[in-house]
């Protein structure tokens, strides 16, 4: 059994942030998103952060003591920490030092599925690096793996790549994460010419967004279980972008498609990183936007989300605010209000209610209209059966006639077969 790294956390509540206490408790949770127990925490409120040490020097002492009483390994801060206030601390406290940004790139180094999310994680993690390669401390030689470890290399072979063979190495894995992006454009080209709404969802991590999603594909006669997504009650459970096509009764089909979720200082890196990927929200036709109303700090969560959105360049597309796990907290439920919709994507409540607020937003230009389609062309009336709404069907003495309800590409294209 793989011994559990012990971590101190350490954070810096500048000017009364009225959140400070939330943002400890989820640096907490990225810790044990990593594997690792939290064995102590301690903070400061001050003006600004000290820009030798971060925390004043007075609390050095104090984080030395608690190391030597937990015996932990790991010293974790609340924020991103520069190359010098990293050299300094180490020197002071004898461990090793990861700031709030480490951490996130070791979560999602950790689950990178896909080529392109390794890609777009180890582009992240040494620009990280970059400019904390210079003057690293010789004690880091002592580390032999572990959380804070992997993104700066296996051993010290990273660590002593100097700038050029750095950037070089950038240059190289944006050359390889260009001909994958190429290929998603294709792809995602494609699906626009066919005329298929695209719904987003978009979140914090941990809102239940692969939940909504498995939810739909229950519902959905098209979707085996194999087709379901990865979802875990954890930080970051999804990073690889998952589209999955619904076809519900009585509705026409849509694509929906999962994304990684956001959360508070996003290291700018991983925004960019990850641009590509959440293109995929940027070219929708409507985004589901999952709150988990649960949280005290619902509202914070939803803002952070917005901004990424807007960072992003993601504006102008209409938006479904979905209130998830509201069977956590004292509101009725389900219910619609606008926009809003209060749902139990687990326990399956809202689910119909969330359904049909985005049919009434992807389906309003659907084109009425019947078609006759001879017996020898059965394969249209599957393909009719599938990205339609068949409303009605009959047999007729030359063909089988559909009362369907269809995109704008489908019409025109078959249109030889309209009566």
């Amino acid at each position: 059994m793989r011994h559990k790294q012990k971590a101190l956390i350490i954070g810096v509540n500048t000017n009364h942030q009225t959140d400070f206490q939330y943002s400890m408790k989820e640096l907490e949770n990225l810790a044990a998103a990593c594997d690792i127990e939290v064995a102590g925490e301690i903070t400061q409120n001050l003006n600004r952060f000290n820009k030798t040490h971060y925390i004043g020097t007075g609390k050095i002492e104090e984080i030395i003591q608690l190391l030597k009483h937990t015996e932990a390994e790991l010293v974790i801060f609340n924020d991103e920490l520069s190359a010098s206030q990293i050299r300094n601390l180490e020197e002071a406290l004898d461990r090793t030092v990861i700031d709030r940004t480490q951490l996130i790139l070791d979560i999602f180094a950790q689950r990178a599925k896909t080529r392109e999310a390794q890609l777009q994680v180890e582009v992240a993690h040494l620009k990280y690096m970059l400019p904390r390669i210079v003057g690293s401390r010789d004690s880091l030689g002592r580390q032999g793996g572990g959380v804070g470890l992997k993104n700066r290399g296996a051993g010290e072979t990273k660590l002593e790549l100097d700038r050029r063979k750095i950037e070089a190495k950038i240059a190289a894995l944006n050359k390889e994460l260009e001909t994958l992006i190429a290929q998603r454009e294709t792809r995602r080209s494609q699906r626009k010419k066919s005329g298929v709404p695209l719904v987003s969802l978009v979140g914090y991590t941990n809102a239940g967004k692969s939940t909504i999603m498995n939810a739909m594909l229950r519902r959905s006669h098209q979707a085996p279980a194999a087709k379901q997504v990865f979802e875990k009650d954890m930080l970051f459970a999804t990073l690889d972008t998952s589209v999955r096509k619904i076809k519900l009764p009585n509705h026409p089909p849509f694509l929906l498609s999962d994304t990684v979720g956001f959360v508070d200082k996003l290291p700018h890196h991983l925004v960019k990183a990850f641009r590509s990927t959440l293109e995929e929200a940027a070219t929708a036709d409507l985004l589901i936007h999952v709150v988990d109303y649960s949280s005290p700090q619902h509202q914070k969560l939803a803002e952070v989300t917005n901004k990424t959105l807007q960072e992003i360049g993601i504006k102008n597309i209409p938006i479904i605010y979905a209130f998830n796990k509201v069977d956590l907290a004292d509101t009725e439920y389900p219910k619609v209000e606008g926009n809003k919709v209060y749902l139990s994507a687990k326990n399956g409540f809202g689910m119909e209610e969330l359904i049909e607020l985005i049919s009434a937003q992807i389906f309003k230009n659907q084109i009425h209209c019947e078609m006759l389609i001879p017996f020898d062309d059965g394969r249209l009336v599957t393909y009719l059966n599938e990205n339609a709404n068949v409303l009605a069907t009959s047999f007729e003495s030359d063909g089988t006639k559909l009362t369907i309800e269809c995109n704008q590409y489908d019409f025109e294209k078959y249109q030889q077969y309209l009566i």
